[in-house]
């Protein structure tokens, strides 16, 4: 039992540093990471190592899992600034456009393809999902119109919660003995009461996490993921969208001013990467390469569908109540990207056992290669050609401490305790050493950037950012102070360790 699990842990974190230095891979070779880390599940599969793994459940139930977390991290990266202007186009993208896909992929593969009408609206609707890993790795390397940009974030967000409904409507194998309007307000109902869950959790969130002292930092980041996890749980209990709640949470949450936010940031952004990475490589051992030969030629036809037809049409109906002119329109049709979304909702008729399931998951996995290999690498070139990129537009800047490492500096923080010598002492009278500076006083919970002449009270916070050479030396100083004072080198107090 213990020699399997350590070949399990050995198997795992081998995947994981070959995913990880894949990312750079792949980046260098324009080749989106989703497909190599595909590649990398299909060579451990029963096709490349011999591992074999065919449990459709498992898979669907792990991909949700990854899911809440991928879009979790989409949320709370999401600027509500940028956001709240694109916020009526994105959802009419995620509802009517997503209807208006279904409609025109089935469609077109039932008359195409030879399939029956309800797997037929299966491909429509499993297809009919964007892909918010896909298009937020993509799209934050573009500078583009933020209107734009937060149009297809917001959209990869928000339509995972119709399609899921949609799909296992469409995935039951029993009658559902009532009319169809029956089920158009069941789903309408699921996304009202998602977004209120949502909207519950991220208050809930943020007046929790603003009022609570939390012993550890590292606890934040967590308790910030507990809540778009408890959102999600939440509104499956309420038989709501839970994928709509955890998105609504995310966007609250990551718009608060909550303590330890770039932290926050930062630790989602890691766990939604090996969200991806598991969920990529799950999927690619699910897939059965002896098949996948049989599925081009469906694949071709229905993505050909859902490119050239489907989503440019989807994109028409949807923008007609909003200003989009049609340069617009055409990027927003070409960049809607399609990635493990599509290939996890179609485990759900896989597991549900709905007959020609497995053909639709084979094409599905073709596409999806297929058609992310082709359309990310020409997104910024189509940009280019239909005149929607904004040059002067600024990058996204992710602030972070990783900087201080590089620089090979530390960040410091100080408190003015009752009874510290500090208390009254200017800053310019600290006589920091070379490569240590003053940068931030926190005091009566206003922070400020102190100029030599500001006096230290008890109850300040300093923060003191030093290089590595001279941190030593910046401790031995502001302990001297402490303990005798600005005049403390008068006195043979140089702030050495001692046991007193």
């Amino acid at each position: 039992m213990t020699h399997g699990l350590d070949l399990a842990l050995l198997l795992g974190a081998g995947v994981l540093l070959v995913a990880i230095g894949a990312v750079r891979f792949s980046t260098r070779l324009g080749v989106p990471s989703l497909l190599v880390y595909l590649a990398l599940g299909v060579a451990l599969g029963e096709g490349g190592l011999g591992i074999r793994f065919d449990d459709a459940e498992l898979t669907r139930m792990l991909g949700f899992c990854a899911l809440i977390v991928i879009i979790a991290e989409g949320g709370l990266s999401a600027r509500w600034s940028t956001l709240r202007p694109a916020l009526g186009l994105a959802s009419s993208l995620a509802t009517v456009g997503v209807l208006v896909s279904i409609l025109v992929v089935g469609l077109i593969v039932h008359f195409a393809l030879g399939l029956d009408w309800r797997l037929a609206l299966l491909y429509g609707a499993v297809l009919s999902s964007t892909d918010a890993a896909a298009v937020f790795a993509t799209l934050r390397r573009l500078r583009l119109p933020p209107r734009l940009v937060a149009a297809l974030e917001a959209e990869s967000g928000m339509n995972d919660a119709p399609v899921v409904l949609l799909v296992v409507l469409l995935s039951r194998n029993a009658p559902a003995g009532h009319p169809w309007w029956y089920d158009v307000l069941l789903v309408g109902y699921e996304l009202a009461a998602g977004a209120a869950v949502g909207v519950l959790a991220g208050i809930a969130g943020r007046f929790a996490l603003r009022r609570a002292a939390l012993p550890a930092s590292g606890l934040y980041p967590i308790a910030v993921v507990g809540f778009t996890v408890l959102a999600y749980a939440a509104g499956a209990v309420l038989h709501a969208s839970g994928f709509l709640a955890v998105y609504v949470a995310g966007v609250l949450l990551g718009n608060a001013r909550l303590p330890h936010r770039q932290a926050i940031l930062g630790f989602a952004d890691g766990l939604a990467w090996l969200a991806q990475i598991g969920l990529f490589v799950l999927l690619g051992l699910l897939a059965t390469p002896a098949r996948l030969g049989d599925a081009v030629l469906p694949a071709v036809v229905t993505g050909l569908a859902l490119l050239l037809a489907a989503r440019p049409l989807s994109v028409a109906v949807a923008a007609l109540p909003f200003r989009v002119g049609l340069r617009e329109q055409a990027f927003l049709s070409w960049a809607g990207l399609r990635g493990a979304v599509p290939i996890v909702l179609a485990t759900i008729p896989l597991s549900q056992r709905v007959p020609g399931a497995d053909r639709l998951f084979d094409a599905v996995f073709v596409l999806v290669v297929i058609f992310t290999l082709l359309q990310a690498g020409t997104l910024a070139p189509a940009a280019r050609r239909l005149g929607v990129t904004a040059p002067a537009e600024a990058e996204e800047i992710r602030v972070e401490t990783a900087p201080l490492e590089r620089m090979r500096a530390d960040l410091l923080q100080l408190e003015v305790p009752p009874g510290s010598r500090l208390s009254g002492v200017h800053v310019d009278e600290l006589r920091l050493p070379v490569g240590a500076s003053v940068t931030l006083v926190l005091r009566d919970g206003t922070g400020f950037v102190p100029d030599p002449y500001t006096r230290l009270k008890v109850g300040d916070s300093l923060l003191i950012v030093a290089i590595a050479g001279a941190r030593d030396e910046t401790e031995r100083r502001l302990r001297a102070i402490s303990r005798r004072g600005r005049l403390a080198r008068w006195f043979g107090e140089y702030g050495e360790d001692r046991d007193d």
